[in-house]
């Protein structure tokens, strides 16, 4: 194992050498050699830049660094923290199924009142569970994209009567589910191989959180804490990303209160905007026992100071909701923020952390990804785990590291088959 002196000087050598320029391209620059100079925070650099040596020193660190990305770049939780729930949420069992699956699990439904009222903003939480083995059962918990039914094609699951993007490929017309989305996700979620591994599985529907469109905000989870509106809002009030990750940690609660589920061993995972909301979750609710970012690009995993694939102002631009007004305060302006992407994956030290990229998916900085990853491993180095184990990007299909996992998956921005395998092996070493 390297020495911390060791660590420390290898990463602050390679933090000097990186060559990063602000953006101010109108499209965005997938090509290396327009890569410029830029540098990188210190990941163990306190405010008053000196070098944090110790266990202790992190944690005294660790929330002023939290309060960095919730002020400048997602937004602030409303509630005193992320572990806490508001004041009325409680939650009811409407379905188990004991053989669901052809027997192989149980599925439950469950409905997350976030209020007493019964026309409060609520959240319908899918869950399987392995019929053979012991409970309680270690979890992946995660959101999906249109509604608990596109995840397995199962007759069983309750449809979602939301709201939805438009996705006319998978059955969504006039902004609501079909029975042709039923199963559409199917292949992103795997559910009868995690059953397999003897995991269980939990979802919900991202847009019961928050909808994912600009006026998103005033409605859900969003009118329950009076956020505003896109538009009006306090400059560090929450967006989307942070509501959807404040949902995991509610959906969290739930399965800790669930004997048949081990909420000491749950999972938090996401693809794109949804891996953006589970770094964020697992930075701020220390109760995950693992964090997954599949394809999470800029605002996720991907370094913002880059210059490469999707930049701070696309995002702002594209997607107003999502972040916190003074995130805009960035666009074009990557050398003013005080913070990068590889100090949001530190917040998760010591806890396992796997990061996954696609190699046609430049628009995710898939070497971005990489590199935030190997950056955020002196405060692992600090609890005395081993990172990814590589200096530099391994090739394609070649998974690397211990307690920080990282792949280069060949192929486009999506989950497949090749990436469950990575995960639930690496789920194995960490859980079990």
């Amino acid at each position: 194992m390297l020495s911390l002196r060791t660590a420390l000087t290898l990463v602050f050598a390679k933090l000097l050498l990186l060559t990063l320029v602000p953006s101010t391209q109108a499209a965005e620059n997938t090509d290396e050699a327009k890569v410029g100079s830029l540098r990188i925070p210190g990941v163990l650099l306190s405010a008053d830049q000196k070098i944090i040596d110790g266990i202790p020193g992190w944690r005294t660190h660790r929330p002023a660094l939290l309060e960095s990305f919730a002020r400048e770049i997602y937004g602030r939780t409303p509630t005193a923290a992320a572990t806490a729930r508001p004041p009325g949420m409680r939650w009811e069992t409407t379905s188990t199924d004991r053989t669901a699956l052809g027997g192989k699990a149980t599925r439950k439904e469950i409905t997350l009142h976030f209020t007493s009222r019964p026309d409060g903003p609520k959240f319908h939480l899918l869950i399987y569970q392995p019929n053979t083995g012991s409970a309680p059962y270690p979890a992946f918990l995660g959101l999906n994209y249109f509604g608990n039914q596109c995840v397995n094609a199962d007759p069983g699951i309750a449809p979602s009567a939301a709201w939805m993007r438009t996705a006319p490929e998978h059955g969504i017309v006039e902004n609501r589910a079909t029975q042709k989305t039923r199963g559409t996700h199917a292949h992103r979620w795997e559910v009868e191989k995690i059953i397999a591994r003897g995991y269980a599985t939990a979802t919900g529907y991202y847009g019961d959180l928050c909808p994912d469109h600009a006026n998103g905000l005033a409605a859900s989870v969003g009118a329950l804490f009076a956020t505003g509106t896109t538009e009006k809002r306090a400059p560090d009030a929450w967006g989307a990303i942070g509501i959807w990750a404040w949902g995991l940690s509610r959906a969290l609660d739930v399965l800790q209160n669930d004997p048949e589920i081990d909420a000491r061993r749950v999972a938090v995972h996401g693809h794109s905007r949804l891996g953006k909301a589970a770094l964020w979750a697992g930075a701020q609710d220390e109760r995950f026992a693992l964090v997954i970012s599949n394809d999470s690009g800029a605002g996720g995993a991907a370094l913002s100071k880059r210059d490469f694939g999707e930049t701070v102002a696309m995002l702002n631009q594209n997607f107003p909701h999502w972040f916190a007004l003074n995130f805009r305060r960035y666009n074009h302006q990557e050398a003013a923020l005080p913070v990068d992407q590889h100090q949001l994956l530190a917040l998760i030290a010591p806890r396992p952390l796997y990061v996954a990229s696609a190699s046609q998916d430049l628009h995710a900085d898939p070497k971005g990804e990489f590199l935030a990853a190997k950056f955020a491993e002196p405060v692992y180095a600090l609890y005395g785990k081993r990172g990814l184990g590589v200096d530099e990007q391994p090739p394609v299909d070649h998974p690397v590291g211990e307690t920080i996992g990282y792949h280069l998956r060949t192929g486009t921005h999506d989950i497949v088959a090749y990436d469950w395998e990575q995960y639930l092996a690496f789920a194995d070493r960490q859980l079990k």
